[in-house]
Formats: C-alpha cells, structure tokens, sequence
C-alpha cells in the first residue's frame, strides 16, 4: 500500500513560498541522537513536533482531514542541517510556519503553538527567533513611551541612564525607602525602581511606599531641578494587577514594574490601557527558567510588542553571566531595531555592574540603555549619594571620545570614580584577532 512518508502539506513548502501574513514562523535549533542506530529519520521527529503544535496528535484520527491541515497544520519552512560526523546524531536550525487564524493575537494561545509541547520533542531544542507578520504586528500597540518617550520625560536627549535598585530586596519601610531614594536623587540618578522581590511585604504597603518615596523625589528635585521616575513594583495576580496600577497613578507613580511571572498578558492590558500613562518597565527574572529553551531575543520581542518600555538584558559582564557575548547584545538589537509602529525600548545590561564597567557596556549596547545598579551604587565606599555621582561620571567619561575613564577618575571633579575604580576595578575589554592571522604581524604605531 502506497504510504507518503512526509505529509506535502506540512513539507512541501518553503519561506519564500508561504503567504506572510498569514504565518508567524518560529525558528528552533535541534540536537537530536539515538545512540546505537545509524538510520536517523530526523524529518520524522520534525513532522511529529509540527503537527503536536497545530492539528495533529501521535495517531491520526477521521476529523485529521486534508483540508483541515491545509488551513491549520504548521508547515516546515526552513530546514538546514548541521553536518555532524556522529551517525546517530542530527543536528539542524528548523524553521515552522504557524497560521495566524488558529488563535490571532492571543499572545498567552501563540505560545502554546510556538513554544509549548515542542520542547518535549527534542531533548536539546532551543527557539531562537519567531517572526510576526505585520498584520499580526498591527494588532499590538507595543510600548506608549519607549526610548524617545523616555527621554522626554527625563530631558536627556543623548546619553546612557543610570537606575538606582532599591536594596536591600525586601525588609525595609517605606521612610527607610525613601530615604535611599533621596540619596541617590540628590545623586544624580535618573531612574530607581523596585527590587523586583518587593511589591507588598508585611511592613511595606506599595502605597505606602510609593507616597513616602514621591515626598522625597520631590524635595530632591527642587534642589537638584533633576526629574527621576520611580519604578513601583505592582507584579500581582492577573485580576488585581490592574487595579493596583489604577490606584498607583491615582496616587502620583509616575513608573511601573511589572516581573515576567504575572505573564506577556497581563502586560499587554497594563500596556494599552489609555488610564495607565506612565511607563512599564518588565522585570526578566522569570525568564531565567526558560532560557534554556528559550533565546532571549526572543523573549524581548515579545515584551516589546506586548508593551514593556524598557526591560533587563543579559550581559556575560554581569555577576551572573548566562548568556554569551553575542546573545547579550543581540538582545538590545532586538529591543531597539525597527518593528513596524513599535517604539524601540530601552535595554538594561544588568546584575553585579560597577562604573568601572561602564565604557564596556556603552561600546557594546549603545548610548541607549538604562545601566541599574543595586550595590554597585550603593556599596560605594563614600555613601549612596556619592555612588549616583560615580555612575554620572562613568557615563559621562564613557560618551567622551578623547578621554579614557581612568583619565577622568584622575580628575579632581571626579573623586566619586575615583573611589568606586578603586574598591571595585575596571574592565580592559578583550580582543579577537580576527583580521589578522596573529597578534605578532599587526599594524606597529610610531612612537612621535
């Protein structure tokens, strides 16, 4: 009896040939052995994994017709197989097509398409990127400030911020909140936020908080004429994350934050809600869990287009570096490239930063980004108000074409540098000799 192995539907198409706006695609990286066979039918597990996040199931039922997967079924768009000299080992980038009429811009239904059951396929499968076609695109309004709205807000038109992180994570009052926030404001900082391990603790109401640190922000900014915005952590239960938002800008907040565990959803409402006009910050810390299945790019596009105006990108130059040079900063290329009407929004190299880093993070992720630093600005050794100076001199050290950082920590101005570089350090950034075959037959400059 005459058997097709590979379903045409699913297999007989290509990138170029699909309808693009109908199609989200999503592009996986598999590791896939069978120790001891040495005929691996890797299109098989393919074809099994597309139909699990579409029409399919592991036995083809009546209702399964032809027609129903015309219209319904995911499509292998792209395979590229990378060679492997181990017989029971394949290796390849696939690329999916998924039909946006199975579930339109539900974000929470999409996920379960794209980056569900997949993952129990293929003990070592990655996503790596998913493309939205632009009439899905037009269904998301995305962030209502972004990067350009930002720096409205605060009036700096070019360079880096610098983002205080309430510490430690829990177990203050609100007056001893406010009172680090005031140090720091009177500092220089441009934006404080939340720990994202606070939002209500037993001696710490977010309203409470949120009045007590407004006070101070205030008086800090009559003397310094410096605006900060204040990031209020208000990450609940779906049902209650709105009314928290409403009653926090009620209340004067002039920033949110939101942690990735109340979900893209949830994001989204707070996001595209008219009342809600202020901006949202996205805290990644959750994401931790998936990144293993899970490219952060991807991730950033997600909350980019689901409303997040700023968000933590990894850095392998943190104090928790889980991510490679590379994914790090395509990260904040996928936060800041043009998406159709989407705004770009603000990359945040974070964890364990110090100035002495700064140059590092601004060579590799650009002048627009938010640097936060909790204890690298805190633990500095002349106090909280001297560590926000030290980060607005890094910064402006880093932004100078002519001078080094440890030129401008030598400067009398800038004793702040000066004492951070010498409790915490700096970083020389390495170099790979790609362009030449060895250090030893490199360009020699001449001594004048």
């Amino acid at each position: 009896m005459y058997r097709q192995y590979y379903n045409p539907e699913i297999f007989i198409q290509t990138f170029d040939g699909i309808d693009r706006d109908r199609y989200v695609v999503a592009t996986y990286y598999m590791d896939d052995k069978l120790p001891g066979e040495d005929f691996i039918d890797h299109f098989a597990l393919v074809q099994a994994m597309a139909l699990e996040g579409s029409t399919g199931t592991w036995e083809k039922i009546e209702e399964d017709t032809k027609e129903m997967r015309e219209i319904f079924s995911s499509r292998l768009v792209g395979y590229f197989e990378i060679p492997t000299d181990e017989p029971d080992r394949k290796q390849a980038v696939v690329q999916l097509a998924f039909p946006v009429e199975a579930w339109g811009d539900n974000i929470p239904m999409m996920l379960l398409a794209i980056a569900g059951n997949c993952f129990a396929y293929s003990p070592k499968i990655r996503l790596l990127d998913v493309f939205l076609p632009k009439n899905l695109l037009k269904c998301f309004k995305g962030p209502k400030f972004g990067v350009p709205g930002i720096r409205k807000i605060l009036n700096v038109s070019e360079r880096p911020l610098s983002l205080h992180i309430i510490k430690p994570k829990m177990g203050m009052t609100p007056e001893q909140v406010a009172n680090q926030c005031y140090q720091t404001a009177m500092g220089g900082v441009d934006l404080i936020k939340d720990d994202e391990m606070t939002s209500d603790v037993s001696n710490n109401n977010y309203i409470d908080r949120l009045k007590a640190v407004k006070e101070v922000l205030k008086k800090a900014e009559q003397k310094t004429g410096k605006k900060v915005i204040y990031l209020l952590s208000i990450t609940h239960e779906p049902d209650k994350i709105i009314e928290r938002a409403y009653k926090a800008v009620e209340n004067g907040a002039n920033g949110l934050l939101v942690a990735y565990s109340a979900g893209l959803g949830s994001l989204r409402k707070l996001a595209e809600d008219p009342n809600i006009n202020v901006p949202i910050m996205l805290h990644a810390s959750h994401m931790i869990s998936g990144m293993k299945s899970i490219a952060w790019p991807v991730f950033a596009k997600l909350c980019r287009i689901c409303g997040a105006d700023m968000m933590l990108t990894p850095t392998m130059w943190s104090s928790i570096p889980m991510v490679s040079l590379e994914e790090g900063i395509r990260t904040s290329h996928m936060q800041l490239a043009p998406l159709e009407h989407i705004k770009p929004i603000w990359p945040m190299p974070c964890a364990g930063v110090y100035p002495g880093l700064t140059p590092v993070l601004i060579g590799e992720y650009g002048r627009d980004i938010i640097i936060p630093a909790g204890g690298g600005m805190l633990g500095h050794p002349d106090g909280y108000t001297a560590g926000a100076k030290a980060w607005h001199q890094a910064i402006t050290a880093a932004m100078d074409p002519e001078k080094t950082i440890i030129d401008y920590a030598r400067e009398p101005e800038n004793k702040e540098l000066k004492r951070a570089i010498e409790k915490w350090g700096y970083i020389e950034r390495p170099k790979s000799p790609w362009l030449r075959v060895a250090p030893k037959f490199h360009p020699k400059k001449m001594d004048m």
